[in-house]
């Protein structure tokens, strides 16, 4: 992929921190090693990319401090997933916005699915749709029916993370992931080719990568899909790196027209590069 000739290229998602950040009380990890705000350009511009979306790691919580602080430093280049609560202020909600903050994350890996039916929730989700965000879901393929029809309810656009994170013994044939093609049909969900060995094996990253990525691209077309990188491949560091990322895109897929809506023209919408609310 030589994303040199698409200067407007866009990684969705990242994450920056370093150590000495408060932690979340609850969280899976803790991180031994630092992902800074420069690190990440200086990436994008090794490989040409021109703008990146940086996702609320979820071991710094609800937090949102430092995200904001990277998003601030470079307004042009870079949007923002935050996490948030329940009851959140609208005001506060205003000023991530203000910030570069284009949607919100619910990371469900080991957490029970929210009630979204309960005041807090559809307070806060009315809020996210009225300022034009979306709602990035992490979770396991097999649980997507748990969340999905509620967020759909509550007209809502949902951002799919990690190829739906389908059972690695399981793969395609997930019932999880046929359920995620599904989803296609409701028009409000896309998804994101990233993070592969979440998913498989690291021999496996780019076979089983395409097959799901084939099968992805039928059902939803390059318009309602979207790459990242998953930087710094937080538990996963001794897998990957940012160039076996961008190479495992050019086996997915070979199409430029595809690549160019995948890169470019889907993200550049959806995360506001452009300021259209799509």
């Amino acid at each position: 992929m030589d994303t040199r000739t698409e200067p407007k290229s866009v990684d969705t998602h990242a994450h920056v921190f370093h150590r000495g950040l408060a932690l979340a009380a609850t969280r899976r990890h803790s991180p031994d090693h630092d992902a800074t705000p420069a690190d990440y350009l200086a990436l994008l511009d090794a490989h040409g990319l021109g703008h990146g979306v940086l996702v609320q790691p979820s071991f710094l919580g609800s937090d949102n401090s430092h995200l904001v602080e990277a998003l601030r430093a470079a307004p042009a280049r870079l949007r923002g997933v935050a996490v948030v609560a329940p009851g959140v202020p609208a005001e506060h909600l205003l000023a991530l916005a203000e910030a570069g903050v284009v949607g919100i994350r619910l990371n469900l890996i080991g957490l029970p699915v929210p009630d979204l039916r309960l005041p807090g929730w559809r307070t806060l989700l009315a809020r996210v749709n009225a300022l034009g965000w979306h709602v990035e879901v992490h979770l396991p393929a097999a649980r997507l029916p748990d969340i999905l029809p509620a967020l759909l309810a509550a007209q809502c656009r949902v951002v799919v993370d990690h190829f739906g994170r389908p059972d690695p013994a399981l793969g395609v044939a997930d019932p999880g992931f046929q359920y995620l093609l599904r989803q296609a049909d409701s028009g409000r969900v896309w998804v994101k080719l990233s993070a592969p060995y979440r998913n498989w094996t690291a021999s496996a990253c780019t076979t089983s990568g395409r097959i799901a990525a084939r099968q992805l691209l039928d059902a939803y077309t390059a318009a309602r899909l979207m790459w990242g990188s998953d930087w710094p491949h937080t538990e996963h560091r001794h897998l990957a790196s940012y160039s076996a990322a961008v190479r495992w895109l050019d086996a997915w897929i070979d199409d430029p027209v595809q690549r160019r809506m995948v890169l470019a023209d889907t993200p550049l919408r959806l995360f506001r590069f452009q300021g259209d609310k799509p």
